[in-house]
């Protein structure tokens, strides 16, 4: 059926009106998906309702892929390429003939193909558009990009024993400089970058070598090669990175740069750590081109922001950003030295590692082994007439001290801490062997972040919570009566069939005034310090989440998950 006879009939049916159906078509024409995903993406009209009209206007079944196991004998004969271009995908097989799932019936140039792909009759069914998509990239993701590349092993030759101590450098060299291991690990950093990832996991156990991408932070599945190919994948990444390949016993580290063509370059910085069955790698990817310097994009409200903005502007003073690993504590910290980097300013920075450099800026990387430490490159710091300075974490009391008297000598510190929320930060200085009066004069903020998976902006669709489910996060009744915009993601090919694609921050600002700081000098609790805040206006980042869920932004499992309850 053509897209614009679908839509027509859709009109006729009722279904939608005719100012719907031309706002669809201009969605189609800008995004270059079909008409019924269109109609899906804004509303107007669900895929159960399309695949239900479909299947009734050519007397064809539906299916629902969701609840579906597909044949994956069907998947090694029937390409991705193939099910992309008709939008279609191989269901199952009985004695001579092939079922197969179709957005449009009357495809007969799909069916042909399917025919002499499979040498099978092919049994038509129906179904949406995004159903179809979700099921291509869950039966052909993990599969498709990769076979070429391991048809070159076989299966044999596959060793479970012990290894020996002893190591063949000159055998591990051939093994890692192999065309199959080389195009392999290639194809495995490039589909990183291209999947949005943050970081590759290679994991091997004692039967099979496993690779997971986190993308959005949250690992997921992308392959598990031959395990015999774990020790040549391993050389090959240490030799990419300039480590000793003979050395199994010790924890390693280094980095890979990677060239892309159009002067686009990717750093992935490499850490080897021996396990039962063999070294586990996980790179970490850095890339420029994606650093988001802008503080407004990256989820901060306006209140919140205009404190941040005023700490960060201050002549003197500490500002602290606190969270777990991965919460962005690092980009938010380089947001702020981005619009605090002027001609007329000095900036130093302490970091293990210097993630990503910034012009204008003076970063020291740390080396613990050579002494190099935060607080030594603090001390040198104050003898470099500096105006701001960043202190990648301050993890003991040498550091803490130092960067507290920096901060009451008429600098501006910008520093992270490991800990829960804003409130506890104080009580972490406090253990740390920080006197009350000292943090009281030196502290001006402190900022605590999560990282939550946005709502995929390509296949989002209203969607009404439940107000039970709202409730328990701890939205409040006025809160839920006001007009939302709540939406989920459907799955498409944008977000993997996920729903989710890109983060946005959760924020929890609390701008340490004279109540909080005379709280603190007379022994106030963590959760004494919180209530008073609060009461000041401090949104926590549980409340932080409900505003972003009630936007549109995200959804109350996300919330969940990288947040606690006040």
């Amino acid at each position: 059926m053509s897209q614009s006879r679908l839509g027509e009939l859709l009109v006729r049916e009722k279904l939608i009106s005719l100012q719907q159906l031309r706002q669809a078509q201009e969605e189609q024409r800008r995004t270059g998906t079909q008409l019924g995903f269109a109609l899906a993406k804004l509303g107007y009209i669900s895929d159960t309702e399309i695949t239900t009209f479909l299947s009734a206007q050519y007397r064809v079944p539906a299916v629902n892929l969701a609840e579906v196991e597909v044949d994956k004998e069907l998947v090694k004969i029937v390409s991705r390429e193939v099910c992309e271009r008709h939008i279609i995908i191989p269901v199952s097989r009985a004695g001579s003939s092939v079922t197969v799932a179709m957005a449009d019936p009357t495809n007969l140039h799909a069916i042909d193909d399917i025919k002499f792909l499979t040498g099978f009759n092919v049994d038509v069914v129906v179904a949406s558009e995004a159903a179809i998509h979700e099921a291509i990239e869950k039966n052909y993701a993990t599969t498709a990009d990769y076979t070429e590349m391991l048809a070159d092993f076989d299966g044999q030759d596959i060793d479970f024993s012990v290894e020996d101590d002893d190591v063949n450098v000159n055998e591990l060299q051939k093994e890692a400089a192999g065309a199959p291991v080389v195009r392999l690990v290639n194809a495995i950093l490039v589909n990183a970058i291209n999947k949005g990832a943050s970081d590759i996991h290679i994991e091997p156990y004692e039967k099979k070598l496993r690779i997971r991408y986190r993308v959005d932070g949250v690992l997921i599945p992308e392959m598990e090669p031959p395990i015999k190919l774990k020790n040549p994948l391993a050389s090959r990444i240490k030799i990419m990175a300039q480590l000793d390949i003979a050395e199994r016993r010790l924890p390693q580290d280094g980095r890979i740069k990677l060239k892309l063509g159009k002067g686009r370059e990717m750093d992935f910085r490499v850490s080897v750590l021996p396990t039962s069955y063999g070294e586990k790698i996980v790179l970490r990817l850095l890339d420029k081109t994606n650093l988001q310097l802008d503080l407004t994009k990256l989820g901060f409200d306006i209140e919140p922001l205009k404190d941040f903005h005023w700490s960060i502007n201050q002549p003197w003073g500490m500002v602290l950003v606190t969270g777990p690993t991965g919460s962005g504590k690092t980009t938010t910290l380089y947001s702020a030295l981005s619009d605090l980097n002027q001609p007329g300013v000095n900036i130093s920075t302490a970091e293990d590692p210097v993630e990503y450099s910034l012009p204008g800026i003076n970063q020291v990387q740390m080396h613990d082994e050579i002494g190099l430490n935060f607080a030594m490159a603090l001390r040198s710091f104050l003898r470099q007439d500096p105006d701001i300075i960043m202190v990648g974490e301050v993890r003991d009391f040498e550091t803490a001290e130092i960067a507290v008297k920096a901060a009451l000598t008429g600098h501006l510190v910008l520093s992270t801490l490991h800990t829960n929320d804003a409130p506890s930060t104080i009580s972490r200085l406090l253990n740390m062997g920080v006197e009350p009066f000292l943090i009281t004069a030196s502290v001006n903020l402190v900022l605590a972040q999560r990282l939550a998976r946005k709502v995929c902006a390509e296949c989002a669709a209203p969607h009404k919570i439940e107000q039970e489910v709202m409730l328990d996060l701890g939205a409040t009744p006025e809160q839920l009566a006001a007009p939302n915009q709540t939406k989920r993601g459907r799955g498409c090919k944008t977000c993997n069939g996920s729903g989710y694609k890109g983060r946005i921050a959760l924020y929890e600002v609390m701008r340490f005034n004279e109540n909080l700081k005379e709280m603190v000098l007379q022994g106030a609790s963590t959760s004494e310090l919180k209530v008073a805040a609060i009461k000041q206006g401090m949104n926590t980042l549980r409340m932080s989440g409900i505003a972003k869920i009630l936007q549109g932004m995200t959804t109350p499992e996300e919330v969940g998950r990288c947040t606690m309850g006040d």
